[in-house]
């Protein structure tokens, strides 16, 4: 595990940046022997030697430039944050700090802070108030039923969970040079890519990686985006928004999907044909929830109707719940499509014949704006990319 010691880290990045240990020595403010013996301990951690030396200079080798890289996009994110609440902070800051930062942002009470880390609380107490010494300010207001997290205090965690996440994929990338497959992938999945794309993708990564930890999260939309944001999602799979929900992430479609509204068979609607809102607007349905892409175009279909849609909704995005439901009485579900083929092919559930069109809706990938994928998650990313291709060639 490459050191979370931020001041190894600069002075690292010093020597990758000046060449010269001498003057590394000189920049970062500690003897010349330090310097060696903070780039001796990378090295250690890094799994072979960072920098080549010789009488021009110490110049990087694969391992020192590809460590270089992240710990650069580290420090970009953390520094500016740093310098905004004290320049001093970006000499004094340290890791166990910052990391009792977000533990404190995270629950909102030292107690719960520093049981989630296994130390003593009076240990992160203590770490909050140097940073707090040095930054002039207060980060949390301490009231009597708990804390109150500053802005300050939520920009710095965010930058300190976004530099960590750079370091843990520099770990990942160096293990790359030694075949060892290091670092959990993370996907959020939105139901449909759950039951649809996934599977295919994650089989054939699988026979390529087949010892790569990977957690497949699943949860609502805003859970993920926010894990995604703090770095501790790589990617979202499933419906996208419109517009992009905020700046920082993107947005990649795969292909469109649209609804299917279903019930069992025999239930007495499967004889119709061109069902209108109208017919369908006192029937008790299973629907998804409430701000999701397909309540809206399900909600949409029933705008015409002077008294609104339907008054009995059950909210679920589960399509085996949804199919369980719907074989005990005469309940119809609306869900993705996509999402309802095996159901479909497999005579569980059977669809309604409904009047009119349903307007597509994109189905893809939301990803970090500024985020550069490791080799593993590349070849991921690859294999999502292809189960989607073969998706739209059904």
């Amino acid at each position: 595990m490459i050191s979370r010691n931020l001041r190894h880290l600069r002075v690292f990045l010093a020597v990758l940046e000046l060449r010269s240990l001498t003057q590394a020595s000189a920049r970062t403010h500690v003897s010349q022997p330090a310097v060696t013996q903070a780039l001796g301990k990378l090295e250690t951690q890094a799994g072979g030697a960072l920098f080549e030396r010789s009488r021009q200079g110490v110049f990087a080798t694969e391992r020192g430039a590809l460590l270089g890289t992240r710990v650069t996009r580290a420090f970009a994110r953390l520094d500016p944050v740093l310098e905004a609440l004290s320049p001093r902070l970006c000499l004094t800051a340290s890791s166990s700090q910052l990391t009792a930062l977000i533990a404190v942002v995270d629950t909102e009470n030292f107690t719960l802070a520093a049981r989630q880390l296994g130390h003593a609380q009076p240990t992160v107490h203590r770490a909050i108030t140097q940073l707090e010494g040095e930054a002039g300010q207060q980060l949390f207001e301490r009231r009597h039923n708990g804390l109150v997290v500053s802005r300050a205090a939520a920009k710095l965690a965010q930058a300190a969970r976004l530099a960590f996440a750079e370091l843990e994929q520099a770990e990942a990338e160096l293990a790359e040079i030694d075949g060892r497959e290091v670092g959990r992938l993370v996907i959020g999945a939105l139901p449909m890519a759950r039951s649809v794309l996934l599977p295919q993708a994650i089989a054939a990564f699988r026979a390529q990686r087949p010892h790569q930890p990977i957690l497949v999260v699943d949860g609502l939309y805003d859970d993920l985006l926010a894990g995604l944001r703090r770095g501790d999602v790589d990617l979202i799979l499933g419906a996208l928004r419109d517009p992009a929900p905020i700046r920082d992430v993107v947005q990649e479609p795969l292909f469109d999907d649209t609804l299917a509204m279903l019930a069992r068979p025999g239930h007495p609607l499967l004889c119709a044909h061109a069902l209108t809102a109208e017919d369908l607007a006192g029937q008790m349905w299973v629907v998804p929830r409430a701000g999701t892409p397909s309540r809206a175009q399900f909600d949409g279909f029933f705008d015409s109707l002077p008294g609104g849609g339907p008054k009995s909704v059950i909210e679920a995005g589960s399509i085996l719940f949804m199919r369980e439901l719907l074989m005990r009485g005469d309940f119809l579900g609306c869900i993705s499509a996509a999402q309802a083929e095996a159901e479909i092919a497999n005579g569980a559930l059977l669809p309604l014949d409904v009047a009119g069109h349903w307007r597509n809706r994109p189905i893809g990938l939301t990803l970090r704006a500024d985020w550069i994928p490791t080799q593993a998650q590349n070849l991921l990313l690859t294999e999502i990319r292809a189960a989607a291709t073969a998706h739209r060639g059904v």
